[in-house]
């Protein structure tokens, strides 16, 4: 889902205090941004239930990318709480982006308070 300056606090902000919300910050014409996007959308759409994906634009949404300091794209932060809480900068192959996911995963699950 692309995310605008107008849905940016609904759809990151928000979402992320309910699961951590995965945000790709990304230009057309930016050639390791078009290699990652497959990469990423394939490995978030395995781990649906735990994750949730939304990409930014940073030539239109340029406001966006400056308030979280996006000087070299493609560059991935991890939503949580309202806050960036991770990431990484650059096209990685599906099978690292996946070791990512699974990690953050991991940890999320271990925060969870015990019932």
């Amino acid at each position: 889902m692309d995310v605008t300056a107008e849905n940016f606090e609904r759809d990151v902000i928000e979402r992320s205090h309910e699961l951590p919300v995965v945000v790709d910050f990304w230009a057309a014409w930016c050639a390791p941004c078009r290699a990652l996007g497959p990469a990423i959308e394939s490995e978030v759409a395995k781990r649906s239930d735990g994750l949730e994906l939304v990409k930014v634009d940073v030539d239109s949404e340029s406001t966006i990318a400056a308030q979280y300091g996006i000087q070299s794209i493609p560059t991935v932060a991890v939503f949580r709480n309202g806050e960036p809480v991770n990431g990484f900068i650059g096209a990685y192959p599906a099978g690292t982006i996946g070791k990512f996911f699974d990690e953050l995963l991991a940890e999320e699950e271990a925060e969870l308070p015990v019932v």
